[in-house]
């Protein structure tokens, strides 16, 4: 095995080797998802608690429905509605889980760097689901997949990353893991939106989004992050759309077969056209859906056999 990590926290302590196992067995996740009989036992007898400190739709509906296909006792924690509300800290709520004996924990947080601290302080495997702008390695390793189906390989490509790469954790992994399979990257916006130690991550930066599209392989669009925007980024939604929306015109100075991808939710208007978002012939926005549940299964399975080979040493 080249994934021997006790937890998943991010794209960056990750060989090549590791990324190409964990998305090999999502692969063979995918066509078992689409079966009649989705149940599993690779989880059996393991308990799986999703703590969401942010809101969020896709990725905890995915990873509960991962949990519940591999046979994972899944329980989801309200907290907005926590102790953590009524100002018990994190290292605390960390301590009162880890007293519950589960296995595997997966969390999102407003804050860089806090499911790391987290990690350190429960004896089970732990899977970021997004924390701040740092990382978010499940929503990477998805996007690779989907890029591997679509194109037939995850290296050598020309990937184009548009719009608010600054806010993003879903750009910071994406570029991580893209660089480590020989891909080269573009990061497209305005230079407001780009992040301030930029020249640093070896990539093409473009301010003009034709430019920047051009001859690409993948064209990725990400949200405005407004949540995490404390300024005037932009001048309007109205004049951002007509110099960094993507439509057909901008689509055409990227190669004929180029895939369009979006993280989700979309913002149709904003950096969408939304005739774009639904051509089925460009657009895998909806195979990214599919590949994120796949993928984060292999993900639980892999972490799981490595703690139950550790806990098989340990016993011995």
């Amino acid at each position: 095995m080249s994934f021997t990590d006790r937890h998943l926290l991010g794209i960056e302590p990750l060989r090549p080797e590791a990324i190409t196992e964990i998305l090999d067995l999502a692969n063979t996740y995918v066509k078992f998802n689409r079966q009649s009989n989705k149940r599993s036992n690779a989880l059996a007898g393991l308990t799986q608690i999703n703590m969401f400190f942010e809101n969020s739709t896709r990725t905890q509906a995915s990873f509960e429905l991962a949990g519940k296909r591999l046979g994972a006792d899944v329980m989801n924690m309200s907290m907005q509605a926590s102790s953590i509300k009524k100002g018990e800290t994190l290292i605390d709520t960390a301590l009162t889980l880890n007293a519950m004996h589960p296995d595997l924990l997966v969390v999102r947080h407003p804050h860089s760097g806090a499911v790391d601290l987290l990690a350190q302080k429960v004896n089970c495997s732990v899977l970021n689901a997004g924390d701040g702008k740092h990382e978010h390695p499940t929503q990477a390793l998805l996007d690779a997949l989907t890029i591997r189906r679509a194109k037939g390989r995850l290296h050598r490509l020309n990937i184009a990353i548009c719009g608010d790469i600054a806010h993003s954790r879903v750009a910071r992994s994406n570029l991580i893991l893209l660089g480590k399979m020989e891909n080269r990257v573009r990061l497209v916006g305005p230079p407001t939106l780009m992040p301030s130690q930029i020249d640093q991550l070896g990539v093409e930066v473009y301010h003009d989004m034709r430019e920047g599209l051009r001859d690409v392989d993948v064209v990725m669009m990400l949200r405005l992050q407004k949540e995490r925007m404390d300024g005037g980024f932009i001048p309007s939604e109205r004049e951002y759309y007509h110099r960094y929306g993507l439509d057909a015109e901008k689509l055409s100075y990227a190669k004929d077969d180029a895939i369009v991808m979006h993280p989700g939710p979309m913002n149709r208007g904003v950096e969408i056209d939304g005739d774009i978002a639904d051509d089925i012939n460009r657009s895998v926005i909806q195979e990214q859906v599919e590949m994120g549940v796949a993928v984060r299964m292999a993900a639980m399975d892999l972490l799981a056999r490595n703690m139950r080979r550790a806990r098989g040493n340990h016993d011995v």
